[in-house]
């Protein structure tokens, strides 16, 4: 194989088909991926334009300044090595990736993120679930452009980019790959490692938990995307080798889901719904402090509890 898109896309397709198998073989797509239309439709949409507008705009636009405005630049890092090359990458996308998301849940970016919260499951399916904007204003993204503008080498980057949404991927799978490893006695040095480094299921799961409180949960931490060690260098890792029992977002859970349309494209489009981030002054859910009655808080607990069961 010949070009370096074409194999970060094989390599990113066999990810997505093989952790999405597992899925199927394991039946924890059938029996904990409860997926309304509304969620075909935010879970498709955004994959496609993902794939289709902001990464391929984000790149072409970045090469297109640089070789009207800053042409000579273009190429000094073309002679580093690989690992050196990959450290860039790591640091321009990664890390910052690891900031934006941990920004995103912050109330002026919460409306950008809370779609890839609102999915009441885990599955490779929602992996790219995201507002439309979330994308197009990930700096990761314009700064890997740059850094592909200045010399990266196209088969460094589809090596990464092929690495880093394996793990991405993993994380977000029904199947806890992690999971069996843990029962190992001998595996405990290594997965004491392992999650200290990458996202796996149990640390991702933690951060789409719909609660704090069960000491499992951590939506307000586990911000890592491909490295957790972001998360252990900055203080917002959370580690229990255990998984949440309910996914989502209260106030969807009490309210109902918002419209795709709404969580996609906002601001362009808003809710209607009274209770919403999706709108101008709209609430914000704090479980810390609630603006919803404990009885309404347990009632969508109890529905939680018999959708799963």
């Amino acid at each position: 194989m010949d070009d370096p898109l074409q194999f970060q896309n094989v390599l990113i397709g066999s990810a997505i088909a093989g952790y999405g198998l597992m899925e199927f073989v394991s039946r924890r797509y059938q029996n904990t991926v409860n997926a309304s239309s509304n969620d075909h439709w935010l879970d498709v949409l955004v994959f496609i334009s993902v794939v289709a507008v902001s990464q391929p705009l984000a790149i072409f636009t970045t090469g297109w300044v640089g070789q009207q405005w800053f042409a000579q630049w273009q190429g000094v890092l073309a002679d580093w090595p690989w690992w050196g090359m990959v450290a860039l990458l790591l640091l321009g996308d990664d890390l910052t990736q690891y900031w934006w998301h941990r920004l995103s849940h912050s109330p002026l970016l919460w409306p950008l993120h809370r779609a890839h919260h609102s999915a009441q499951y885990m599955s490779v399916r929602m992996t790219f679930r995201n507002n439309f904007f979330y994308y197009l204003m990930m700096p990761g993204l314009w700064i890997a452009g740059s850094l592909i503008f200045l010399g990266i080498g196209p088969w460094v980057y589809a090596f990464y980019m092929g690495a880093k949404l394996t793990i991405i991927l993993g994380a977000h799978c029904a199947w806890r790959w992690d999971e069996p490893l843990y029962r190992v006695k001998a595996l405990h040095p290594v997965m004491w490692v392992v999650e200290r480094v990458i996202s796996t299921p149990a640390t991702h799961w933690a951060h789409h938990a719909l609660t704090n409180k069960d000491g499992i949960g951590n939506y307000t931490g586990n911000f890592g995307n491909m490295l957790f060690f972001w998360d252990v260098l900055f203080g917002t890792a959370h580690i229990t080798r255990k998984y949440p029992e309910h996914i989502g977002l209260m106030d969807d859970r009490i309210h109902g889901q918002e419209h795709w349309a709404h969580q996609m494209f906002f601001p362009v489009l808003q809710s209607r719904r009274a209770d919403s981030a999706l709108r101008p002054g709209g609430v914000i859910y704090d479980e810390n402090n609630p603006q919803t009655s404990e009885p309404a808080i347990n009632q969508a607990l109890s529905s939680a509890i018999k959708s799963n069961s």
